[in-house]
């Protein structure tokens, strides 16, 4: 295998990386997010406080979600595209 393709196949990983870890990153805010609803919900109803609305809840962790899943696929592709190219001009 010649050094480009090695080089390509390196950040096509560092890319793929990145948008597995953006995708789980957003998965567990919503997750979480929605767990804390079902609690408050649950607390609410059985102390005969209005119902909690989920969408209160999920709209900023939809926010939220996507600030910290950009954010840190942001990091990765920097580290890792960054590495890539040090790595080839050393060789």
């Amino acid at each position: 295998m010649h050094d480009v393709d090695k080089r390509r196949v390196a950040a096509i990983l560092w890319i793929v990386l990145a948008v597995v870890v953006w995708n789980v990153v957003f998965d567990h805010v919503l997750v979480q997010a929605g767990r804390a609803y079902i609690v408050a919900a649950v607390t609410a109803a059985r102390g005969g406080q209005p119902y909690e609305l989920i969408d209160a809840w999920m709209r900023p962790a939809r926010s939220r979600a996507l600030w910290w899943a950009t954010g840190s696929a942001v990091i990765i592709l920097v580290v890792g595209l960054t590495a890539v190219r040090r790595a080839s001009r050393t060789v």
